[in-house]
């Protein structure tokens, strides 16, 4: 298996220039641990800062070498798919083909409204601007007249891509549309698994393969990766429910005062035995994402600690933990292609 780190909820006490940077120093700590890749998700309000992921994922390339650059996700329904593809394909050169990108239509109404993007056109914005931009990433001039995104005559994308072979991840935590676009073209899935039932991402992944398979593809090329609602880990999983708790309480807090609590559970205890969230010792984690790959068969998982609630030392240690003790039998247990598989 290989891990995807994403960054923290972030601390809306801290400056945004010091948001920003912290975010680049995860990415750093990433590589240094072991991380396969780390990812920047794509938001245009409160809480996060993220608004222009290859910024700082350019940022991030330029102060690592090995670790893979992942966008989660790029609302690539909200972008100029010209001005997109000259973004990411800049980064891809300057990160020496190091970038993947999970797109998805977004989930946060807020950040919709500001690109004029409605409830009624986002998924037809979606699936358009992506056909331009793959077109864009593969043909040296393009020439495209659609029905939502601006016309295209002889337009020559530059510059032009390290890697003509873009891999990109259609993230979806419940749309079976989402899922069989993403068949459709052969592409990888990365299911959300956030605060729902697993059952639900179950079925998703499930009709995934279904249809990669209806559409012609070999089905032993379907390529799953799956979220986590969190991740914290100690020695005991007494010591890691009260450290988590407060995280916990904090992101409750958070998440109904941004995005109309949508977030379920009540309690720590509640949340940790229903949601795809890993607190607990090394070994309940372990079992907990074998149960997830038995149902997923995802080979990619995204990791996600919620650092600025924890002690520094806490986030660190909890982290090395992860690569001690669980990482070396999740990537023994359950092995995984190569991320740069395909290239």
């Amino acid at each position: 298996m290989k891990f995807l780190l994403l960054p923290h909820l972030p601390r809306q006490d801290k400056p945004d220039d010091v948001q920003l940077r912290d975010l680049v120093d995860q990415a750093v700590l990433a590589e240094h641990l072991g991380f396969d890749a780390y990812g920047i998700g794509e938001r245009h309000d409160r809480p996060a800062v993220s608004s222009s992921p290859p910024v700082i994922l350019g940022h991030i390339a330029a102060k690592t070498s090995r670790i893979r650059l992942f966008t989660a996700v790029t609302t690539l329904g909200m972008l100029d798919p010209l001005r997109a593809f000259e973004d990411y394909s800049t980064l891809d050169n300057l990160a020496g083909g190091r970038v993947d990108l999970i797109i998805g239509k977004g989930a946060y109404p807020r950040s919709s409204r500001l690109f004029d993007v409605t409830p009624e056109t986002q998924w037809a914005r979606l699936q358009e601007h992506y056909e331009v931009f793959r077109r864009l990433w593969t043909e040296e001039t393009v020439t495209w007249e659609g029905g939502l995104s601006r016309p295209l005559t002889d337009a020559e994308p530059l510059p032009r891509p390290h890697r003509k072979h873009l891999r990109v991840w259609h993230g979806s935590g419940s749309s079976e549309d989402s899922a069989d676009f993403a068949a459709r073209h052969g592409d990888p899935i990365f299911s959300s698994n956030g605060s729902g039932p697993l059952d639900r991402y179950a079925k998703l992944i499930h009709h995934y393969r279904e249809r990669f398979a209806a559409h012609g593809h070999d089905p032993r090329k379907a390529l799953v990766g799956a979220g986590t609602a969190g991740y914290f880990a100690a020695a005991t999983s007494q010591e890691a429910v009260a450290k988590y708790r407060p995280v916990f309480e904090t992101r409750l807090a958070i998440n109904k005062r941004y995005d109309g609590s949508s977030i379920k559970y009540d309690t720590v205890e509640e949340w940790i035995e229903h949601s795809s969230v890993l607190v607990g010792s090394p070994q309940q984690i372990i079992e907990k994402v074998a149960a997830q790959h038995g149902q997923f068969g995802h080979e990619l998982l995204h990791i996600h600690v919620d650092g600025d609630v924890l002690d520094p030392r806490d986030y660190t240690d909890t982290l090395e933990l992860f690569f001690a003790e669980i990482a070396p039998v999740l990537r023994r247990e359950l092995p995984s292609r190569s991320l740069d598989a395909g290239d």
